[in-house]
């Protein structure tokens, strides 16, 4: 694996760690797309520092959880908003 390679691995799973975001807020904040992000977190991380994966995958279990609830507040301010215009 080469040297930038494995700092944005490190540096994607410590921000996703710290502020327990999604992997879409991940993606945006390093510039890179979603599927690079969970390529990250999924299959290069563990090989890399797996006591990390495990926090990260903790985190990315949480969110997948909670998803439903965040598109439902999304859907209700969207037709809340639309209603008051």
């Amino acid at each position: 694996m080469q040297d930038y390679i494995r700092e944005r691995v490190l540096q994607i799973a410590a921000y996703i760690v710290e502020y327990r975001c999604t992997v879409r807020q991940a993606a945006t904040a390093f510039s890179v797309s979603k599927s690079t992000v969970h390529k990250d977190v999924a299959e290069r991380l563990p090989k890399i520092n797996m006591a990390l994966a495990r926090e990260v995958r903790a985190v990315l279990n949480t969110n997948k959880a909670e998803r439903h609830l965040r598109g439902g507040e999304a859907t209700r301010k969207k037709y809340k908003e639309a209603q008051v215009s």
